[in-house]
């Protein structure tokens, strides 16, 4: 009998990526499976998970809204509509698991699932559940985990710690730094730090190194650097007078910028964390400290705890955060230490674990 799965989730890159990577397993340890996404209309995930090769349905649901709290007076509304949504498609599709990654739309799919005795499974990413996982876990098959200590959110019988799903293009990355170095058209001689936060770019991380330039340029210090929309115009400017500035708004091909780099600037989201892990450089994290539960933070002190990681508050990025990269870029011990023990935390092969453990359930 073919199996049937429903993946649940999405809103980011970080939520995105891992659930096509755990899709992608399954495809391959089954050929014969079949899956669908269910999504947040207007979210990333409607363009992404078709361009991956899967159908996805999307639900009308948004999340509750801080900053603007009339624009929640429609949301009632639409957690009603989305269930209605939500049990036709389950009635319909019948799916023999629900996996759930993150994001508005696999709370309603799994706690409906749940209602009907379908096996759930979840996967969180980050070393702080949110709190519709937490929710949702007391009656899951299993949960997939990043990190150790998580039994303060979940019960422990169901656990199992996998790491987070790596795309595919980082875990078997053979670019070597000088190709990396090449292809951004910079100085293979002069330290190269990779600046990115994330797809959306990151204000303060931005804002910091921007002034930092001349500190930059004096210490022979170059940057590739990933801005995001809002800060791409600015960057350009600046990359068009300074020779040892590559700007541009979003990287596709991350493998070069990965093998290009000495050091990583980076955000502390879960996803994040893991590719960094995989390729091994020493990183300044720049949690973005408005992340849902502050788990950002929780990610980087993490890292930080084990020696694998050095952290600046966005708060203080403006101050500490190019004065701590240019020391860590004269520093060549600390860069090994740092290499050696994120290095230790990688894992490769989550997708694969995930993949197996959810038909090992279902098939019995």
């Amino acid at each position: 009998m073919n199996k049937k799965i429903i993946i649940a989730g999405g809103g980011t890159g970080g939520h995105i990526f891992p659930a096509v990577a755990i899709a992608n397993a399954l495809r391959r340890m089954q050929p014969t499976i079949e899956i669908l996404f269910v999504g947040a209309k207007g979210k990333m995930e409607m363009e992404k998970v078709p361009q991956a090769g899967y159908n996805i349905k999307g639900l009308d649901i948004a999340g509750f809204n801080r900053s603007s709290l009339i624009k929640n007076i429609g949301l009632p509304f639409k957690l009603i509509k989305s269930f209605w949504q939500v049990r036709s498609i389950i009635k319909t599709f019948q799916p023999d698991a629900v996996i759930g990654v993150g994001g508005y739309s696999s709370f309603p799919v799994l706690r409906f699932a749940q209602t009907q005795g379908i096996a759930t499974f979840i996967h969180e990413a980050n070393s702080f559940a949110g709190k519709s996982n937490i929710l949702l876990g007391k009656n899951a098959s299993k949960i997939f985990v990043a990190t150790d200590g998580m039994e303060k959110f979940f019960p422990a019988n169901k656990i199992m710690i996998t790491g987070n799903p790596v795309r595919q293009n980082i875990v078997t990355n053979t670019i070597s730094r000088k190709e990396g170095i090449e292809f951004f058209g910079l100085d293979p001689a002069k330290k190269t730090v990779f600046v990115t936060g994330g797809s959306l770019g990151a204000k303060g991380i931005n804002e910091a190194v921007d002034a930092g330039i001349p500190a930059f340029t004096q210490n022979d210090v170059q940057l590739i650097w990933q801005t995001g929309k809002p800060y791409a115009e600015k960057a350009s400017a600046r990359a068009a007078e300074n020779r040892n500035i590559w700007a541009n708004s979003f990287i596709t091909q991350m493998e070069y910028a990965y093998a290009a780099a000495d050091i990583v600037i980076s955000r502390a989201g879960a996803m994040s964390v893991a590719e960094l892990c995989v390729v091994k450089k020493p990183v300044v994290f720049v949690p973005f400290p408005f992340a849902a539960e502050d788990h950002q933070t929780a990610n980087a002190q993490n890292l930080v705890n084990k020696q694998a990681g050095l952290m600046v508050k966005d708060s203080e990025a403006k101050e500490k955060l190019v004065p701590t990269v240019i020391a860590l870029a004269r520093d060549e011990q600390q860069q090994h230490m740092l290499r050696e023990n994120i290095g230790k935390l990688a894992i490769t092969n989550a997708d694969e674990v995930v993949a197996k453990e959810i038909l090992r359930i279902i098939s019995n």
